[in-house]
This record gives C-alpha cells, sequence and structure tokens, in this order.
C-alpha cells in the first residue's frame, strides 16, 4: 500500500476528525484527499476536501459523532487556524449500509 503525501495541515485535520468518532479507526477510511494551497492578501493557508467511507453496523451514528456541530467544533491544528468546515454535498448511503461523505475545510497559517 502506498501512502500518499500529505501536508502537516492536512494530516492534523484528520487527526482531528477522526478523534471525533470515539471508535477504532478502521471504522472510517479515507477514501481521496485533495490540498490546495489558498491565499487572500492578507492570510495564506490550504483548501482541503477530505472524502470518508463509514462502513459496519450503525455507521448513521457514527457519521452523526464525526459531523455533528462540525462548523462549531474546536479543532486542534498546530501552526494553523481552522478558518471553515464543512459537509460538502449529501452524504451517500451505500447498498452494503456503509455511508460515503465529503468534508471541505479551509486552513490559515498563524
Amino acid at each position: 500500500m502506498t501512502r500518499l503525501p500529505m501536508s502537516s495541515a492536512a494530516a492534523s485535520l484528520l487527526r482531528a476528525l477522526l478523534s471525533r468518532a470515539a471508535e477504532r479507526r478502521n471504522r472510517i477510511l479515507l477514501t481521496d484527499y485533495r490540498s490546495t494551497d489558498w491565499q487572500s492578501l492578507t492570510f495564506a493557508g490550504e483548501r482541503h476536501e477530505l472524502r470518508f467511507r463509514i462502513a459496519g453496523p450503525k455507521a448513521e451514528a457514527l457519521y452523526d459523532r464525526v459531523t455533528g456541530d462540525l462548523s462549531e467544533a474546536e479543532f486542534s491544528i498546530p501552526r494553523r487556524i481552522l478558518a471553515d468546515i464543512a459537509i460538502f454535498g449529501t452524504p451517500t448511503r451505500e447498498p452494503d449500509g456503509s455511508i460515503r461523505f465529503t468534508i471541505e475545510a479551509l486552513t490559515i497559517d498563524e
């Protein structure tokens, strides 16, 4: 298995999201991600798109724990500020009971 390169901001964001689950991490699969540089006149950072699949029994409850009150949640990301985070699109329930969803976020360098 080859690991895709991930920025430190993206890796910290992923760890923070997984910790919200309070469950074994092998239930939440990162299926794809993309991080791109972002900047405004006064700030620099990254835009992140993370795609997940939650498998197994009670996938809905686990999805709710990860995404519940997402925009109000506090995240600790070293040397970054989480400026924005949201669920993108509508979650999809697969025939096997798993749930697929996408989270978009913006981190800004301190």
